[in-house]
């Protein structure tokens, strides 16, 4: 079961007082307000529910800990409501003292089905548990509960005077695995997520004509296909675009992002045309490789257009794809610019 990435955003905003002793004399902290937001969609599910429990943030000064629960119960979002720059508010109203920090995020482990907590829904109508393999406490603050898993951001990051608006990006593209073994259950890697400086980004989204969908399924063959637009740096030219695997070997360049293809509908239901999104796109210059078969993209093995049971390949791709902080970049595929 494969993987392919859009962008999802959850707000986590709370009010914090400053902590810490001193004398009533002290100078009170300078403060700034923060917010945080998570993202991705894979190619063979239907649902990626997390159930978020807890968001802590640690520095030198002091351990802050934000309880996203409702009435005791997990906040579960389920990641294929919110792609592209949509948003889901966990929290709200967050103000810490400036400096620089680290960051867990908690949510809860289920080995066994529990459609209240975190699971997977898959192509096929089937439930599974949805686990990641780490845990442990943040600065001795967080859940300890063997039934909690830890998503720890390993980067220190920095929250300035004013308004700071982070996202925290799910690469499901190449952290989530399928059930292993006699085991049922699927996990997340605590490494799949990434902090991105809302400030440093744009977006890029468009249509993919039904042209060059039909015509990548013609190379392709078969009855099962997954399109997905891969995002890669600069200028990658369609032959050096790869697949995801565990080690790329120059001149191929692994992507950065993966953005499912998604069907956009009218008011009555019907089709009217095909669109992708990336909704937290660092600004710069990059490249679009479109595919029709990211469901034969394993992440931890090399896939090849040569494969007789599941080819990879990119069908086309796109070039000199600007993205301006702030901005959204439109770019079609398939349609003559």
């Amino acid at each position: 079961m494969k993987f392919t990435q859009t962008l999802i955003a959850v707000t986590l905003t709370s009010l914090l007082a400053a902590c810490g002793g001193g004398s009533d004399s002290a100078p009170a902290p300078q403060m700034g307000k923060f917010s945080l937001g998570v993202s991705d969609n894979p190619a063979d599910a239907t649902e990626v529910n997390i159930a978020f429990k807890q968001v802590v943030l640690k520095s030198a000064e002091g351990t802050y800990s934000f309880n996203v629960s409702n009435n005791g119960a997990a906040k579960q979002v389920d990641l294929l409501d919110y792609q592209g720059s949509a948003t889901e508010t966990l929290v709200e109203g967050v103000e810490v003292p400036i400096g620089e920090y680290q960051m867990c995020i908690y949510m809860e482990n289920r080995e066994t089905v529990d459609t209240a907590s975190s699971y997977v829904k898959t192509n096929d109508g089937n439930d599974h548990g949805l686990v990641t393999n780490s845990n442990g406490s943040c600065g001795g603050t967080g859940a300890d509960n063997p039934d909690t898993g830890r998503l720890f951001f390993n980067k220190a990051f920095t929250i300035a005077a004013g308004a700071n608006d982070y996202v925290a990006e799910f690469d499901l593209a190449r952290g989530i695995q399928g059930p292993h073994g006699n085991k049922d259950y699927w996990t997340l890697k605590p490494t799949s997520v990434q902090l991105v400086n809302r400030a440093d980004i744009g977006h890029v989204k468009g249509m993919v004509s039904s042209d060059l969908m039909a015509s990548c399924e013609a190379v392709a063959t078969g009855s099962e296909f997954a399109p997905a637009v891969y995002l890669y740096t600069g200028s990658t030219t369609l032959a050096n675009m790869s697949d995801i695997r565990p080690t790329v070997t120059a001149p191929m360049v692994s992507p950065l992002a993966v953005a499912r293809v998604n069907d956009i509908l009218d008011g009555s239901g019907n089709v009217t045309g095909h669109g992708y999104e990336f909704g937290f796109v660092v600004a710069g210059s990059y490249a679009l490789g479109y595919t029709c078969v990211a469901q034969n993209d394993d992440p931890e093995a090399a896939n090849s257009p040569t494969d007789e049971v599941a080819p990879f390949f990119i069908h086309a791709d796109s070039q000199d794809v600007v993205v301006t902080k702030g901005q959204t970049t439109v770019r079609d595929l398939g349609v003559a610019l």
